[in-house]
């Protein structure tokens, strides 16, 4: 199946670790170009030299905060000026804090609207002048979270919602310009990200982290943790001029965690 991606353009931000850079990795071993942007330029400069080891030299990247709309818009920019277009942008931001109800504070709540919801909204507002000329695919990644709440993950379920009722809202405003937006969520995928949590998670218990990842994977279907590449193949594909009549959609990546139809 060809994937048509080769010389498409993609900007993912959150790219500099974890799934953010399995995905921007994927993308260009599709031929794609690809720009990464994140927080850190050290660990964005390290991203860009191992691709370039293995013969990927059409990734560049830029430093961005995806709270920051003047970080967003020049990083959109900047794509723009290397590559001509944008055809693809991946929605991507590092989880909130995790805690329970009452142990967040106005700042933790603002915190994470900014981060993982305002964000979604400012990137796809910045990109969508240039994808109305000639289409293009927008991912928003979110979590598992969108089906079934997370237990001591209450900022994370209540903004990961917020990205599904955007994507499903904008599906239909889009769709006349050919522009497809999706959602795509992780389960318990090894990521730092998942590895802070489960830290907590056996702080909390007073086990090991292992007997936690132990437990987690019990609950999973498949019964193992998901690795990055894993889910990079399925955001890629749902990405791809492969997919030409999705749009609107919300897809776990999971294992089989959840068990909510």
């Amino acid at each position: 199946m060809e994937l048509n991606l080769k010389e498409k353009t993609a900007l993912v931000f959150a790219a500099s670790q974890g799934l953010g850079k399995a995905i921007a990795t994927q993308f260009a071993k599709e031929g794609a170009n690809v720009v990464i942007a994140s927080r850190s330029e050290d660990k964005l400069q390290r991203v860009v030299s191992e691709l370039n080891k293995i013969e990927l030299h059409n990734v560049r990247y830029i430093k961005a905060d995806v709270a920051s709309l003047q970080d967003i818009e020049q990083a959109v920019r900047f794509t723009e000026e290397e590559f001509g277009t944008i055809d693809i942008l991946v929605n991507n931001a590092g989880g909130p804090k995790a805690g329970n109800f009452l142990e967040m504070t106005d700042e933790d709540w603002y915190t994470a609207f900014e981060n993982n919801l305002m964000s979604c909204i400012r990137m796809t507002r910045t990109v969508v002048p240039i994808m109305k000329k000639s289409g293009g695919k927008i991912i928003n990644i979110a979590s598992s979270s969108i089906k079934e709440p997370i237990p001591g993950l209450v900022l994370s379920n209540t903004f990961r919602t917020g990205i599904v009722g955007l994507t499903k809202t904008l599906a239909e405003e889009l769709a006349a310009y050919g522009i497809l937006i999706n959602t795509v969520a992780p389960g318990r995928i090894a990521t730092d990200r998942v590895g802070e949590l489960d830290s907590i998670r056996a702080n909390k218990l007073g086990i090991t982290k292992e007997e936690v990842q132990t437990e987690m994977a019990s609950q999973i279907a498949l019964g193992r943790y998901g690795n990055p590449e894993e889910f990079a193949k399925v955001v890629t594909f749902v990405a791809s001029g492969a997919n030409s009549y999705m749009t609107g959609q919300s897809f776990l990546v999971d294992g089989g965690l959840v068990k909510s139809i």
